[in-house]
């Protein structure tokens, strides 16, 4: 009965246990290797912050189909992503037109974030 109940345990696997060594010969857990990405709670307010800017922006800065653009290219305004060949194809232009379009309204909203 020992044995069968050891059995059970021996898959399980602590995150300290040693599972190797690195290049150096220092122990490696499991623990090491998972990798949490830590929620930087300032960046995440700055960024919310700075698309909402964005969205007061827009109207104010790009004529209509320039704000059309750059919404479909980036998914604002709860859009999907779009690329451009696929927002030429929805505005019949080509994707070449769509990128000089793209091009000059991000110019015109860095330089409006910038002059705020």
């Amino acid at each position: 009965m020992f044995f069968r109940a050891r059995k059970k345990n021996s898959r399980e696997v602590s995150l300290y246990e040693p599972i190797g060594t690195d290049k150096e010969g220092n122990e490696i857990s499991l623990l090491d290797i998972i990798e949490v990405e830590q929620v930087d709670i300032v960046e995440t307010m700055q960024l919310k912050e700075e698309t909402k800017r964005l969205q007061m922006l827009l109207p104010q800065v790009l004529d209509s189909r320039e704000e059309e653009i750059i919404r479909l290219r980036y998914g604002l305004g709860g859009e999907k992503e779009l690329t451009q060949r696929e927002i030429g194809e929805r505005l019949s232009i080509s994707r070449s037109y769509i990128s000089r379009i793209e091009k000059r309204a991000l110019e015109k909203l860095r330089e409006a974030m910038e002059k705020e």
